[in-house]
């Protein structure tokens, strides 16, 4: 009975590393993969070329993993950050993947050196988020005692307030990210591909990353999330309701470098808002992360 707990206890462990690290490569990540230049690199770099930035980027990450990477145990020994660094370029090229075939950069189509090529290079911001998840996002040290002054105003302070306090914070990380993609190109490329299907899963997938983020990978001050007062203060209406404010910071971030004009038909503003609104829903994310 007790050798069935302790593995249980151990997998569960091990999945909230993984989600962790997961949740650091989006964070690091999404913001580089709306960026077609590096979709172009990918898509004619030699296999030389490749090869070498993934040995370049694994000895970045095993430099970090040194010290301490996306786990929270404080072992450090070469052999441990060797195993570390080869699972958190897993994770990263994963991530990766998912993203570039939910956005159609990859697709059944796409050659299988093109499709290593953009894994690659994509992959190593997604990457080196994994292995700094734990050093920079981590709750651990960073928790206030439940009756400091701080925690008491914040938990007394109403339900209203709560919510625009989230509302404010999901629409300035949303603003942030989405500032540095809506005037590019990148938006209506990947829109002219995008059928009412994808769409669909860039959505589930900006919900899913999103969720997974603030309430599942442990992440900075995460416990203080699931006890914010607020009116949609449930992890899921939590979610779906900032993730309504993400695509609305996306929409006017598109209408200000004007991509989207008021004459265009409603299925360009869908398409386009839904897009951007991933990588906003990301920035969303660390905003809440940040109250």
């Amino acid at each position: 009975m007790g050798v069935a707990k302790t593995h249980s206890k151990h997998w569960s462990s091990e999945l909230k590393d993984l989600i962790r690290g997961a949740s650091g490569g989006f964070l690091f990540g999404i913001p580089l993969i709306y960026t077609m230049e590096v979709w172009w690199i990918g898509s004619y770099v030699g296999a030389l070329r490749s090869l070498l930035a993934l040995v370049f980027t694994f000895a970045i990450v095993f430099l970090l993993n040194q010290t301490c990477g996306f786990r929270r145990s404080g072992d450090v020994s070469a052999i441990e950050a060797v195993m570390d660094s080869v699972e958190a370029l897993a994770i990263g090229i994963v991530c990766t993947g998912i993203v570039l075939v939910v956005l159609q950069e990859i697709t059944l189509q796409t050659s299988l050196q093109e499709a290593l090529g953009k894994l690659i290079y994509e992959g190593m911001p997604f990457t080196l988020g994994v292995a700094l998840a734990n050093q920079f996002l981590s709750g651990e040290g960073r928790e206030t005692k439940p009756d400091s002054e701080s925690s008491q105003k914040k938990f007394n302070s109403g339900e209203l307030n709560a919510t625009l306090s989230d509302i404010g914070a999901t629409l300035i990380g949303s603003t942030i990210i989405a500032f540095n993609i809506a005037p590019t190109d990148e938006i209506p490329m990947l829109a002219s591909a995008a059928s009412g299907l994808w769409l669909l899963a860039v959505m589930a997938l900006s919900l899913v990353i999103s969720y997974l983020i603030v309430f599942a990978a442990g992440l900075t001050d995460q416990k203080k999330r699931h006890q914010q007062q607020g009116i949609f203060q449930r992890p899921l209406s939590e979610t779906i309701a900032a993730y309504l404010v993400s695509l609305i910071a996306a929409m006017v971030m598109l209408i200000f470098f004007q991509k989207l004009q008021f004459d265009d038909p409603w299925q360009l503003w869908l398409s386009h808002t839904i897009l951007l609104g991933l990588p906003a829903a990301v920035g969303g994310a660390a905003g809440r992360l940040a109250i």
